[in-house]
């Protein structure tokens, strides 16, 4: 039996491993988290030419973002476009979405309240959770030491 040195084990793992593709996932995360993001803006601006305000455009456009990642998601599609964007789908408000709808459904044939009830929170919860909890604190603080 022929022994292994440390130099030819090493170049055989070389040739095993495949090449690491991160500058190719980090320019597709930004591609497509850009192109998540320049999608609310055009939601924004459409929402502010029909003549709702700044702040009214900025919340329907939330929520049509939410909206649509959980319908991406509920069509399987979503996965689709974060195995393609990586980060950069999964970071903006439609990757909150997508964590929030994807529990539920893989659940829901336990029922509305043991499946998608109790699994509907299951990631997204502990989030809710400490930001809640931060935005309380950080809300005290301004309001205890007068910086509001």
């Amino acid at each position: 039996m022929n022994k292994l040195t440390n130099h030819e084990y090493s170049e055989m793992a070389k040739k095993a491993s495949p090449n690491s593709k991160v500058l190719y996932k980090a320019v597709m995360a930004f591609l497509v988290g850009g192109a998540i993001c320049a999608m609310g803006e055009g939601i924004t601006n459409l929402y502010i030419y029909c003549g709702l305000t700044h702040d009214m455009a900025g919340t329907g456009c939330s929520v049509t973002l939410i909206f649509l990642a959980s319908l991406l998601t509920g069509l399987n599609l979503y996965d689709d476009v974060a195995k393609i964007g990586g980060a950069g789908a999964l970071v903006p408000i439609t990757g909150f979405a997508n964590a929030v709808t994807s529990p539920a459904l893989e659940f829901k044939s336990e029922g509305y309240v043991l499946g998608l009830g109790a699994k509907l929170f299951s990631i997204a919860g502990p989030v809710i959770v400490y930001g809640l909890s931060a935005g309380i604190i950080y809300g005290l603080i301004i309001f205890l030491f007068g910086l509001y």
